[in-house]
C-alpha cells in the first residue's frame, strides 16, 4: 500500500487530447485570454486604487475581486499553456497540490466577497442612513479577511482530502489539478472524499448564494416602492454589474462542484472550467467598467493623467 501510495511522484496534464503531442489551438487561445485578463483586472485595480472618488466600500471589494481574479487565473493558465508546448505535460505532486490549494481558496474566497458586495448593495440601497457605519473601513476589511478564512479552510480541507488518496494513475484529464479529476485516479476508496469534498463545495455555494439572494430579495423590495421610475432605474442599475458576474459565477461553478463528478463528462467538466478559470476573470473587468459611469470616468482620467504625465 505505501508502494502504490508513493508510486505516483509527478502527474501528466492530458489538456484537451490523448497523446504527447503540441497542442497549439489551446495554447493560443488560453494566451490571449490570459494577456486580457492580466491587463483588464490590473488596469481596474491601478484605477480604483489611483482615483480617490473610488475610495468606497463598493470599489475597495471589486478592486478586491480583480486581485482574486488575477490571481487564480494565473495559478492555472501559465502552468496550463507551458503543458500544451511540452512533449511531457508533467506536474509535480507537490505543484499539483499547491495549484488545487490556490486554486480552492481563491474561487472560494471570490464566492464570499460577491456575497459580501452584495450585502454592501443591501446595506447602501436599504438603509442608507446607517451606511457609513455598517460598512466603515475596519468592518470592510473584517469582511475580507474573513473571505480569506473561509477560502483557506476550504482549501485545507480539499487538499488535505484529496492528496490523502493512493494514486494508481498519473493522467490527469484535464488542464489543471482539480478535485473531480484527481478523484478518478485514486485507487483507494473515495466514498469519505465524495461525501465530504461535494457536500462541503454545495454547502459554501448555498451559503453564500442565500445571501446574496436574500439581499437583492430586500433591495428589490427596496427599488419597487421608489415613486420616481428615474430613480429605481438609476439605484438598480448600480446593481446589474454584480447580478450578471454573480449570475455567470454561481452558473459555472454549480455544476462543477455541487454535483457527484459522476453526473458530468470529462469534456464537459474542461469547458466548464475554462470558463470559469478563464472567460470569468476576463470578462469581470470590463462588464464592472463599461456599465458603470464612474468607472469609466475614473478610467478618462487615469488615461489622461499617464498620458500628461509622459
Amino acid at each position: 500500500m505505501d508502494a502504490n501510495h508513493t508510486a505516483v511522484t509527478e502527474f501528466i496534464l492530458l489538456g484537451f487530447g490523448r497523446g504527447p503531442g503540441l497542442q497549439l489551438v489551446p495554447f493560443v487561445t488560453f494566451m490571449v485570454i490570459y494577456a486580457i485578463t492580466v491587463l483588464g483586472n490590473i488596469t481596474l485595480v491601478f484605477t480604483i486604487k489611483a482615483d480617490s472618488r473610488l475610495h468606497t466600500p463598493m470599489y475597495f471589494f471589486l478592486m478586491n475581486l480583480s486581485l482574486l481574479d488575477f490571481c487564480y487565473s494565473s495559478t492555472i493558465a501559465p502552468k496550463a499553456m507551458v503543458s500544451f508546448l511540452t512533449v511531457g505535460k508533467t506536474i509535480s505532486y507537490r505543484g499539483c497540490a499547491t495549484q488545487l490549494f490556490f486554486f480552492s481558496l481563491f474561487v472560494t474566497t471570490e464566492a464570499f466577497i460577491l456575497a459580501a458586495m452584495a450585502y454592501d448593495r443591501y446595506t447602501a440601497i436599504c438603509n442608507p442612513l446607517l451606511y457609513s457605519a455598517a460598512m466603515s473601513k475596519p468592518i470592510c476589511i473584517q469582511l475580507l479577511v474573513g473571505a480569506y478564512i473561509c477560502g483557506s479552510l476550504n482549501s485545507m480541507v480539499q487538499t488535505g482530502f484529496t492528496f490523502t488518496l493512493r494514486f494508481c494513475a498519473s493522467e490527469i484529464d484535464h488542464f489543471f489539478c482539480d478535485v473531480p479529476p484527481l478523484l478518478n485516479l485514486a485507487c483507494s476508496n473515495t466514498y469519505i472524499n465524495q461525501m465530504v469534498l461535494f457536500p462541503l463545495c454545495g454547502l459554501i455555494i448555498v451559503t453564500t448564494a442565500l445571501i446574496i439572494l436574500i439581499s437583492y430579495a430586500y433591495i428589490i423590495s427596496t427599488v419597487l416602492q421608489m415613486r420616481s421610475a428615474a430613480g429605481r432605474r438609476k439605484t438598480f442599475s448600480t446593481c446589474t454589474s454584480h447580478i450578471v458576474v454573480v449570475s455567470i459565477f454561481y452558473g459555472t461553478v454549480s455544476f462543477m462542484y455541487a454535483q457527484p463528478s459522476s453526473l458530468s463528462s470529462p469534456d464537459q467538466g474542461k469547458l466548464v472550467s475554462v470558463f470559469y478559470t478563464l472567460v470569468i476573470p476576463m470578462v469581470n473587468p470590463f462588464i464592472y467598467s463599461l456599465r458603470n459611469k464612474e468607472v469609466k470616468e475614473a478610467l478618462r482620467r487615469t488615461i489622461g493623467w499617464l498620458l500628461a504625465w509622459k
